[in-house]
């Protein structure tokens, strides 16, 4: 409104006026509405027809995030007695500051450094080249270009100026944008000149051409010695740098096959640029719309680096949340009245770092998610082509809206192997987080008194203490509790896993999150998770990828399993104590275990990891994890013979040595598979050689009493079906010096070591 109206008779603070008054009509206009809650009953404002489901929950962000308009909102909903009361609109003055807190920009410098990481390169240590779209006065730019002190900043505009320093000195730069930042006001025309380097200098957008010096040319890759501005602004977004920040406003990268019209921003149209004119080696979306999603697909297939922009800047809205849902809580105390509202507010400021700290978990997680994606994409794209379709069958995904591939470009990648860039994996990402949140809102899983602790988690700690007998009665405290849940499953384990457990097991997604809970617990993996997070920048990024993955695939197995064999009997604080002791036991004695060849692959695989710096507690972790797929049907057999778990691991994998079946499994394992439903009938194969496996250990060790009578069963067991046994070494054997390792030949295989184990259970 302000900005649409010319000011009347030049009097700003009289408009200003009119438009906070608009303001406080619309937000009344939006709280009439809005449901409220009555004794915990939704009820429905009077004389309004409504077409939508209840949905009590409306969270207002001012505009541009000022205190003074997220005040008003408040206001409003106080005169309303609306139940959010001052939680209505974050950020106003009880709450918290996003420029102070620089929030936005910290969790996009999250992905940033983490590209970087990929890289082989600590923007934290190391000096590296920067072109951006701001200037210090805007909060985004601001603190962005505060991250690192080793940022070298070549160039800049807004829209008033164009900043151009061909050979900055990174420190006595940094020290300069920290000055700029905490004026008032401030412009690129602000700059101490004499610290800009030979070549360089502040040009207004206004002149009609700029003279550029041979160092300018060179810092910018061109070789033209005047331009206009709008050229100048062109050069400097497709500048050699290794880094483009956005921090501004307007979209300025489009595609190739996109018109200027399509992109919405008519002010920006003689700037713009394509996707694969872009040379800078990283991009940094701090901003909103600077790219439009064809344009950053374009950048990514061309080597670029660079996730989206609602995942780089989400550290804002994600600490609004926190506010918001910090002050229901405490609001609890303030009308019990064992807690005034100076009082909540002095709380609220003290927790500033920690929700700061929180909120750049999530960025840091949501990028590590999109680099384990990246790394599985191209084995992986069946799979997500089948999501995709799973997702557009629920109506939830419209994949032309959201520029995915369709069936034919999968087709091309397929063949090119080529999966998903980060910009489609984030989308998809978030439309998996969206569907499984969905449906696990609409179910009991919140319920569950284990996972009721990812609701604490949430907050920060001086909460945790002392409000803890609050949180159940916190209204959202379901919402928070799916959505920790969601986070987990899909940050870890990727986009497709839950719909492929559903798919796999015929289960829900209450029952592929519980499953996955015990798995992860059971396996200790959130202290594995956090000595591999630990080696940021001590060892190479690919190598805590690919440890990421390996804990993955366990999980899955571990998952699957669960699934299959509990039956939905899958009661999280039950079923954990019944694992994990067992599980530990057979970390420890892995080497105990194992037979020659196995003990020399698990000790090769470990030996990998020291030799990039991986700490020998954490390789062996790691190296172990491959033999720990059998750990649940082992604990299982232990539990059921009542031999220890080692003993049962012994012979376990000396049934596999005897009969071949560790290359039958690296068979099943390389199985190469085309779309979804080879890939299924691979996991199907995978899953029965275990199940079989186990039949075989359990036989062989009935009626054992201890070690030594349990190798004495077996090799009694072994002996009583030797004709059976040695048919299969026989067919193993062939087959391994035949060279036969298809779905026919395996599925054969199979079929005999199934028979030697219906045979053994008479």
């Amino acid at each position: 409104f302000y900005v649409k109206r010319p000011p009347v008779n030049g009097n700003r603070e009289e408009l200003l006026q009119e438009g906070i008054a608009c303001y406080q009509i619309f937000m009344r206009g939006m709280l009439d509405l809005t449901d409220n809650i009555v004794d915990n009953k939704i009820v429905p404002p009077p004389q309004v027809v409504r077409h939508d489901e209840d949905d009590p929950y409306l969270v207002v962000a001012a505009d541009k995030g000022t205190a003074s308009f997220s005040d008003i909102a408040n206001g409003v909903a106080r005169e309303y007695h609306y139940w959010l009361d001052d939680a209505f609109a974050s950020g106003g003055s009880a709450g918290y500051d996003h420029k102070e807190m620089g929030i936005t920009s910290r969790g996009a410098w999250e992905s940033v450094k983490r590209h970087f990481r990929e890289m082989g390169v600590d923007t934290q240590t190391t000096d590296f080249t920067v072109v951006g779209i701001g200037d210090m006065s805007g909060d985004v730019f601001g603190n962005g270009m505060l991250r690192s002190p080793h940022i070298r900043l070549l160039a800049a505009f807004d829209h008033r100026h164009i900043f151009i320093d061909p050979s900055p000195d990174a420190e006595a730069s940094f020290k300069e944008r920290e000055r700029m930042f905490h004026l008032p006001r401030s412009s690129w025309a602000d700059y101490d000149a004499k610290l800009i380097s030979k070549g360089g200098g502040v040009f207004p957008r206004t002149a009609k051409t700029i003279k550029l010096s041979g160092e300018a040319q060179k810092a910018l890759g061109i070789e033209t010695a005047q331009l206009t501005p709008a050229e100048l602004m062109r050069a400097v977004l497709k500048a050699p740098v290794d880094l483009l920040w956005n921090g501004g406003i307007g979209t300025y990268v489009k595609s190739s096959d996109q018109e200027n019209s399509e992109c919405g921003d008519r002010a920006n149209d003689a700037l713009r640029i394509n996707g694969s004119a872009l040379r800078c080696k990283v991009v940094g979306e701090g901003g909103n719309l600077g790219f439009t999603q064809l344009g950053r697909i374009e950048y990514a297939l061309n080597g670029g680096r660079l996730n989206t922009d609602f995942i780089d800047n989400s550290a804002g809205v994600d600490t609004s949340d926190h506010e918001v849902n910090i002050k229901i809580l405490l609001n609890l105390a303030v009308a019990d009245g064992s807690f005034t509202e100076a009082q909540r507010n002095k709380l609220l400021a003290s927790m500033t770092d920690e929700v700061g700290t929180l909120v750049l978990r999530d960025n840091y997680m949501q990028a590590q998610a999109l680099s384990i994606a990246e790394s599985q994409a191209p084995a992986r794209i069946s799979e997500h082509a089948y999501l995709m379709r799973a997702l557009e069958k629920s109506g939830l995904l419209n994949r032309s809206i959201e520029f995915l591939p369709g069936e034919e470009e999968l087709k091309e990648r397929r063949a090119a192997k080529r999966g998903l860039t980060r910009p489609e994996l984030a989308v998809l990402l978030a439309y998996s987080k969206i569907a499984i949140y969905n449906a696990l809102l609409g179910s009991d899983v919140a319920e569950d008194p284990y996972l009721a602790d990812e609701l604490e988690n949430y907050f920060p700690t001086p909460l945790r203490k002392k409000y803890h007998a609050l949180m159940p009665r916190h209204r959202l405290r379901r919402e928070i509790v799916c959505t920790a849940i969601t986070n987990s499953l899909v940050n870890r384990m990727g986009p497709t896993f839950a719909q492929r457990m559903q798919e796999e097991s015929g289960v829900g997604v209450a029952s592929v999150a519980r499953a996955y809970t015990i798995a992860r617990e059971s396996f200790d993996m959130v202290s594995t998770w956090s000595a591999i997070e630990a080696l940021d920048n001590k060892v190479p990024a690919n190598v805590q990828v690919a440890m990421a993955v390996q804990s993955g695939r366990l999980l899955r197995h571990a998952t699957r399993w669960l699934l299959d064999h509990l039956h939905g009997q899958l009661d999280i604080a039950a079923v954990v104590p019944t694992y994990r002791p067992g599980i530990e036991t057979l970390t420890t004695h892995m080497a105990a275990v194992l037979g020659d060849s196995q003990l020399e692959t698990h000790h090769a695989l470990q030996q990998q990891y020291l030799d990039v710096g991986v700490p020998a507690a954490l390789a062996q972790r790691i190296a172990a994890l491959p033999t720990l797929y059998p750990a649940l049907d082992l604990v299982d057999v232990a539990r059921d013979t009542g031999l220890p778990v080692d003993v049962a691991a012994r012979v376990y994998f000396h049934i596999g040595r005897e009969l071949g079946l560790e290359w039958l499994r690296s068979q099943i394992e390389t199985l190469a598979v085309e779309g979804h439903w080879q890939a299924q009938a691979r996991a199907t194969l995978r899953e029965d050689l275990y199940a079989q496996q186990r039949a075989l250990a359990a036989q062989a060790l009935a009626n054992a009493k201890d070690a030594r009578s349990a190798m004495d069963k077996l090799d009694a067991w072994l002996m009583e079906h030797r004709n059976r046994v040695q048919h299969v070494q026989r067919l193993l054997a062939d087959m391994q010096a035949a060279n036969i390792a298809d779905f026919a030949g395996l599925s054969v295989a199979m079929q005999e070591v199934r028979k030697l184990a219906r045979a053994g259970n008479g």
